[in-house]
């Protein structure tokens, strides 16, 4: 290991009958960051995954956390680790509590600290009024909710994901997504894979994109949204009529804004800076009387499109 980061990987390669799915793949993932590992099906991401938790073996390659190999050493590399991988399945007829009692015993914890942890976690992941209530019940997203919490049991360092919102119905997204969100507040490594662009920009503070097995960029969220110069920036007003030629034109006047067009009424901004040049123009459009209720940024798209083009 040539770094003090929770979770590295170096040259790792995972070959198929001569396919690679992970092609040399080296990535650092740095303490305390929610580095989302985005891209698009079939890019590696399962696979490397996999690999981290000791569910396939590497062809070669090396793959490090908090210091261990997990290719040498998986118990010693995954003691301090908390996994939620692909769709969570838990014994219908028994409850949150006591699954997660079963858990904890399994991972050698006591009755006491048992008592003391679960509703903590509980309440973290919003189930506290269903702890008594059989998971035969239970909707996907709140199924997922009580993976989450197990995976917070035994108090890891280093959490991983693997697309935890996939296959869930909009409420159950954002139900997760609301608990994800409450995580990076706390002292954790979360390592996520998804291929949603919003979810990760959303919730992640690092992104490493890879495809056809291989590393593409890996950098910061907001580096890698300003790494186009030109972001399009969607601004969506109560009333359509408020938005005429003239607002048009002042917008375009306004600084680092290169182009603006209507569509549908809303208005999309085609502008030169960062995050600070938004909230400046955000304040500009505010101060010409537009009542603004939602601004989104669509680069991470663009950005994501091009350098997924360029990978090929």
């Amino acid at each position: 290991m040539t770094s003090n980061c929770p979770i590295e990987i170096v040259s790792l390669r995972k070959e198929y009958k001569g396919f690679f799915a992970v092609d040399d793949l080296s990535l650092n993932v740095e303490k305390n960051s929610f580095t989302g590992f985005l891209g698009p099906n079939g890019a590696g991401k399962s696979t490397t995954l996999k690999i981290l938790t000791h569910l396939t073996n590497a062809t070669s390659g090396e793959a490090y956390i908090n210091g261990i190999d997990v290719t040498k050493n998986a118990e010693g590399a995954l003691s301090d680790v908390g996994t939620v991988l692909e769709t969570p399945e838990f014994y219908s007829y028994l409850t949150p509590v006591e699954t997660m009692t079963y858990l904890g015993k399994i991972n050698g914890m006591t009755k006491e600290s048992l008592s003391a942890k679960i509703p903590e976690i509980l309440e973290k992941v919003k189930m506290e009024e269903w702890g008594d209530k059989r998971i035969g019940t239970f909707s996907k997203g709140m199924k997922q909710r009580i993976a989450i919490g197990q995976s917070l049991l035994t108090d890891p360092s280093v959490i991983i994901f693997d697309e935890p919102t996939s296959g869930l119905d909009p409420r159950g997204m954002i139900e997760v997504r609301g608990v994800l969100k409450s995580l990076k507040t706390h002292d954790l490594t979360i390592f996520m894979s998804s291929h949603m662009l919003y979810e990760v920009s959303d919730l992640c503070d690092r992104v490493a994109l890879i495809n056809h097995g291989k590393l593409i960029v890996h950098d910061t969220t907001e580096r890698i949204m300003n790494a186009g110069g030109t972001r399009v920036v969607k601004i969506k007003v109560i009333n359509h009529s408020e938005v005429t030629s003239q607002t048009v034109k002042d917008i375009g006047a306004l600084t680092n804004v290169e182009s603006v067009d209507l569509d549908s009424g809303n208005i999309e901004i085609h502008l030169n800076g960062g995050d600070r040049d938004q909230a400046s123009l955000l304040k500009d459009i505010t101060a010409m009387g537009l009542n603004v209720y939602s601004i989104t940024n669509d680069n991470l798209e663009s950005i994501y499109l091009d350098l997924i083009k360029e990978s090929r």
